[in-house]
């Protein structure tokens, strides 16, 4: 029987950061999908973090993000991340996916490789 899943071809990632508000998550996300940096980002809201942040351990209510682009992209979504992300010093992880559905994978290739200025803002019409 053949799996349609596949560790061979475009290497698909997942790389998460949180973030304190819907608005913000919101924001990250239209930025990194319309730029062609990821293929698409979920938002799982009602995330409880708890960490030690200088000195003290705090509980926050936060929003996750988890967005799908390739490898070679990496660099460009987490300097996006932490460009937009209002934490001092906001977690960005990326995660190989290890195998994933070779129609799926091609997909998340194809929508992370950027769009152009002219695809992003059409010409303006002139009469």
């Amino acid at each position: 029987m053949k799996s349609d899943a596949t560790p061979a071809g475009p290497r698909v990632i997942v790389v998460v950061t949180t973030v304190g508000t819907e608005e913000q998550a919101l924001d990250i996300a239209h930025h990194l999908v319309e730029r062609g940096l990821v293929a698409c980002v979920n938002i799982l809201p009602a995330v409880r973090s708890v960490f030690r942040w200088k000195g003290k351990v705090n509980v926050d209510g936060e929003f996750l993000l988890m967005a799908k682009t390739v490898e070679s992209r990496f660099e460009a979504v987490r300097a996006a991340m932490k460009e937009l992300n209002a934490y001092e010093l906001p977690e960005i992880l990326g995660f190989p996916a290890t195998f994933a559905d070779a129609a799926f994978a091609s997909w998340v290739e194809e929508s992370s490789r950027g769009v152009s200025v002219e695809e992003e803002e059409p010409a303006p019409v002139t009469d």
